[in-house]
């Protein structure tokens, strides 16, 4: 099992901004690829930003001009720089990093809740 820890959850008003952070024990550049997905209560799990070792991103709709994935390499963390926050995008957001084999990491989680 490798560690992800997230951070960066929290509450804030529809509008305002948060950023979530994922830091992996180990090398990054262990990894093909970084994302975050989230779960909203009562729904499945969504894919919300992927980035990949080639720092090539990609976006649900949903989302798209509003968040941005990045990744500090010297850090071993992969960020999710949140803005224009509505309330449908409350949900417990997870990180995830796959290596290049094809295995699969999860984080516990961290929950954003945005209010209207």
């Amino acid at each position: 099992q490798v560690p992800l820890v997230e951070s960066g959850g929290g509450l804030v008003q529809a509008g305002g901004s948060l950023r979530l952070s994922c830091v992996v024990s180990g090398s990054i550049f262990s990894f093909s690829a970084m994302g975050w997905s989230r779960q909203a209560p009562g729904k499945q799990r969504e894919v919300v930003a992927t980035i990949t070792s080639d720092n090539s991103t990609n976006y649900d709709e949903s989302v798209k001009g509003r968040f941005t994935i990045v990744r500090d390499n010297a850090k071993n963390t992969v960020y999710l720089q949140m803005n224009s926050l509505k309330p449908e995008d409350t949900a417990v957001y997870y990180c995830r990093f796959t290596t290049y084999y094809g295995m699969s990491y999860w984080g516990k989680g961290t929950l954003v809740t945005v209010s209207s």
